[in-house]
């Protein structure tokens, strides 16, 4: 491999160049960057097979961005779930009926697009409101037949740009009990959640009636990831188990009563609401949640100066606070303090 191998200036410009013949006008640094990139894994000596994966790993996420742009604004659900669960199995039937609840409520159900529970969900939202992201193995050869009816799928050949996608256009996410598939997408969503690498979002996890599936995790992880030392003993307040339908679609669009979106500017973290709250209820706050916090106040303020110059949300009331980047995990607490204000809208409202 050569070494410390840059691209030249004057490459660049060429490729510059080239982005301004093809018609491209917006974002041209990035769309720079991302061929300035492809150069430089051909000046390192990059072997055929990172070359491979790397052209296979952006065209499958060129896919995806292209199957979900049309669908930017309406809020999405993704659902987990065993490809090996039978139609005739209770938790089958609890994952079409949260579905159908959620896409009642105007979200999309976005899936796996397999047999079993991913058939499930885009059963229970229908194919106007399912949308799927495909794995290709040899023994799932093409998408469930309600994806497949509006074609509202994209295939992918690796896990990881799978699960990206998966992850990135949802407001809030279910599963229920499956095998190590849906426990990889669980534990790399609460690991996202706890790191603070994504942003707060609603997580279920649903069983059948009286089932004993997640309750038997949650015992495991209070037993011995908690009692180990090796998590947070609040990591897992985060997630509700519930075998109950009602309370799962709820607990995805409550998240969403009030909170609406929150932005880092500097130190300071800045969480947008959909109604403003009052004094006292800020002074409630800061007594419940000062601990969170580096120094200051939890206070009330108008867009700041990145957020204008961004045009980013700028009607909506926010609250700004310094908070400890440590404590990260406990945003879910105060989110749910904030839904549950009594300046809060009256009834749910569809994520962001």
């Amino acid at each position: 491999m050569r070494e410390d191998a840059a691209v030249s200036p004057e490459v660049t410009e060429d490729l510059r160049r080239v982005i301004a013949d093809a018609g491209i006008t917006e974002n041209v640094d990035l769309i720079a960057r991302v061929l300035v990139t492809g150069v430089g894994l051909g000046l390192d000596d990059a072997s055929r097979l990172d070359l491979k994966i790397t052209t296979a790993a952006l065209s499958e996420m060129r896919a995806a961005f292209r199957l979900f742009a049309p669908y930017e604004d309406v809020p999405k659900v993704t659902i987990f779930g065993s490809a090996r669960t039978r139609a005739d199995h209770h938790v089958y039937r609890a994952a079409a009926d949260v579905a159908r609840a959620l896409a009642e409520s105007g979200w999309m159900v976005v899936t796996g697009a397999g047999p079993g529970i991913m058939q499930a969900a885009a059963e229970g939202a229908g194919p106007e409101r399912s949308l799927g992201v495909s794995i290709r193995l040899p023994f799932e050869e093409k998408p469930n037949a309600v994806i497949a009816a509006n074609a509202r799928n994209v295939a992918m050949k690796y896990f990881f740009t799978r699960k990206l996608m998966l992850v990135k256009e949802s407001h809030g996410f279910v599963c229920v009990p499956g095998g190590f598939g849906t426990l990889d997408e669980l534990f790399e969503l609460l690991t996202l959640q706890q790191t603070g690498k994504a942003e707060p979002t609603p997580i279920v996890l649903l069983d059948e009636p009286g089932g004993t599936f997640w309750k038997g995790l949650q015992r495991f992880i209070d037993e011995q990831l908690v009692a180990g030392g090796v998590i947070s003993p609040d990591d897992f307040d985060r997630v509700l188990v519930t075998d109950s339908v009602q309370a799962a679609a709820a607990e995805i669009t409550d998240f969403w009563r009030n909170y609406d979106s929150l932005r880092w500017v500097g130190g300071r973290l800045v969480i947008r609401l959909r109604s403003e709250p009052t004094d006292a209820e800020v002074d409630e706050l800061n007594d419940r949640f000062g601990a969170l916090l580096v120094s200051g106040r939890i206070e009330r303020s108008g867009p700041l100066r990145p957020e204008r110059e961004d045009d980013d949300r700028l009607d909506l009331p926010r609250l700004v606070l310094r908070l400890d980047q440590v404590q990260v995990g406990a945003l879910h607490r105060l989110i749910r303090a904030l839904n549950r204000l009594e300046s809060a809208p009256a009834g749910p409202a569809r994520a962001a």
